[in-house]
């Protein structure tokens, strides 16, 4: 799903709301979130999950065309624990609706 999608979808849930009011307030969550994790802060949405950020260390990696050796700085990345209620209606979903390679 894409935010336009959930834009779109929640406004047809909530049509007293105007669409472009749906989309501040999808914009404005995403920016207070984006912030906070940059901050370095936690975020958790009870039955959701929860947002951190996890530092990668400094290492030596290799250039995959020539093998040299280079250095790669400390990194950060956002990293999410889906919430057990959210794992659990994956699951049921998987199991109802199960994902083949066809």
């Amino acid at each position: 799903m894409t935010k336009s999608q959930l834009i779109e979808r929640i406004s047809l849930k909530l049509p007293h709301l105007l669409q472009r009011d749906v989309e501040m307030a999808i914009n404005i969550t995403i920016d207070a979130m984006t912030h906070h994790l940059a901050q370095g802060e936690r975020i958790e949405i009870r039955g959701f999950g929860g947002f951190s950020v996890n530092q990668r260390a400094a290492r030596m990696g290799r250039n995959p065309r020539t093998g040299e050796q280079v250095s790669l700085p400390i990194r950060y990345a956002t990293h999410f624990k889906p919430g057990l209620d959210l794992r659990e209606r994956v699951e049921l979903s998987r199991t109802v609706f199960p994902i083949t390679d066809d």
